[in-house]
């Protein structure tokens, strides 16, 4: 026992790595599967990255704790082994630091879009850094004086600042989380996060204590072996808590990455319960389209506006159309209802003004910073510049080719079949009986009954001489 409480490479240090082990798998195979399996698109920017960096974050984070807590048995003759590189900057800036940094990011832009209403003033790009620094420059003081011994462990005045400076940004992302604990999201990323953040700082706590004794009593072996033990198990679990209960994207501002909400939403319409976002039913009235009405008043026919749209994306110049529908989507939302309305501001935001965004619209740069810059996304006239600017290229290009497209044709062939089979269906499924309730035959419950009774009488009066 005393040879590998000092040198490492007991039993349960074994049983400690296989569980950091089996913890990171999961970890990836949450992080790839909704890509790899359900073939969700890979989201762009900061949605992708941020993500990404708390898996970099959280591996690094758990062979940290393997390599500087003497949990394998090897000599340290090269420069990266040294204590500093793996217990100061793998653990602090590239492990804990990052994977709590990238946290705030995220509850921020919550705060940011949904309670001030606005987008992040501050660009995650330079956000991020800007509160990481902090942990590079607390990794360079320790350097710089050395406060580790050849067991990788600190003196006693420099635990205490380095335990308080971890549990600094745990409070800073409860902060945040507080701030926004009065909105009412639609896809509960409140929730999720308090959970989270529940169980992540239930595991620090133990997380902390186990430290405390590890870097402070290095004379008693066992408690060594069970205080490295216990340091690897609970940091294995809280990387787990921080991505199973907690969101991994707390703004959602696509659909959900679960295949069952794929299969239910198939727009983020649809997702936020805007009324007539779904697919078109058959059974409804086909339009009268006159060519010569303005392009903006037939648009707001759904029938034509996918005809439209359809005609649109074969000349790979859909994204205007899809920007129209989304936001004339939008504009059915309740000016009072502001969440949702901030959702799917977000959404648009994200999918067609954003430089280099899947399908950015082909607008000007006063229009585009106009919104970009704006002091309330849930104002019902946040896209309405934009709207109107495309309004005007669709008329020049798209919608002369379309009236002499063979999308417009099969518009009007199937209005037509549609016209004609509704009218069969009305006369088909009246009930002319003088005897009976003015009720078609499937929508009364006692049509059965009736066409019993009716049946006997017929026969009886019949048989009347």
């Amino acid at each position: 026992m005393a040879s590998c409480a000092v040198e490492g490479g007991c039993p349960s240090d074994y049983i400690a790595i296989s569980i950091s082990l089996l913890s990171i798998i999961l970890l990836l195979t949450w992080s790839t599967l909704p890509f790899l399996i359900h073939k969700v698109p890979r989201p762009k920017g900061s949605s992708f990255w941020l993500p990404a960096l708390q898996v970099f974050a959280s591996f690094n984070l758990l062979l940290s704790i393997v390599m500087s807590v003497n949990f394998l048995k090897f000599r340290k003759k090269h420069w990266w082994q040294s204590c500093y590189i793996w217990g100061v900057w793998l653990e602090g800036p590239l492990g804990f630091g990052l994977l709590l940094s990238c946290r705030i990011v995220q509850a921020s832009q919550l705060y940011y879009v949904f309670v001030r209403r606005h987008l992040p003033p501050i660009r995650t790009y330079v956000f991020l850094p800007s509160i990481l620094l902090p942990w590079v420059a607390g990794a360079a003081l320790v350097h710089t004086r050395k406060p580790l011994n050849y067991r990788c462990h600190m003196q006693t005045q420099w635990t205490i600042p380095v335990v308080c400076f971890h549990a600094l940004y745990v409070a800073a992302l409860v902060g945040y989380t507080g701030a926004i604990r009065h909105v009412e999201f639609r896809f509960h990323e409140l929730n999720d996060l308090w959970r989270g953040i529940i169980v992540s700082t239930s595991s620090i706590g133990i997380w902390v204590i186990a430290y405390l004794f590890n870097e402070i009593h290095e004379e008693i072996e066992w408690l060594q072996v069970a205080s490295r033990f216990c340091l690897l198990t609970m940091a294995s679990i809280f990387l787990l808590a921080f991505f199973s209960i907690s969101s991994s994207q707390p703004l959602i501002s696509q659909l959900s990455l679960r295949k069952k909400d794929d299969r239910e939403f198939e727009s983020m319409g649809q997702a936020l319960g805007i009324p007539d976002s779904g697919p078109l039913l058959q059974r409804e009235l086909p339009p009268v389209i006159d060519p010569n009405e303005p392009l903006d008043k037939l648009l707001l026919d759904k029938r034509f506006r996918q005809s439209f749209m359809a005609f649109a994306d074969s000349c790979l110049a859909g994204e205007s159309v899809h920007f129209y529908d989304e936001v004339h989507e939008r504009n059915k939302i309740p000016v009072d209802d502001t969440v949702r309305r901030i959702y799917m501001a977000r959404h648009i935001i994200e999918k067609y003004i954003v430089a280099g965004s899947t399908m950015e619209v082909n607008i000007s740069h006063r229009n585009r910073q106009e919104i970009l810059t704006t002091a309330n996304l849930a104002h019902p006239a946040l896209f309405k510049n934009a709207l109107n600017e495309l309004l005007q290229l669709m008329k020049m290009n798209l919608a002369k080719d379309y009236w002499s497209s063979m999308y417009f044709v099969r518009f009007q062939e199937e209005a037509s079949m549609r016209t004609t089979g509704h009218e069969l269906e009305q006369v088909a499924a009246w009930n002319f009986s003088p005897r009976l309730s003015a009720v078609h035959g499937v929508d009364d419950p006692f049509h059965q009954e009736h066409h019993s009774k009716d049946s006997g009488l017929g026969s009886h009066d019949l048989d009347r001489p």
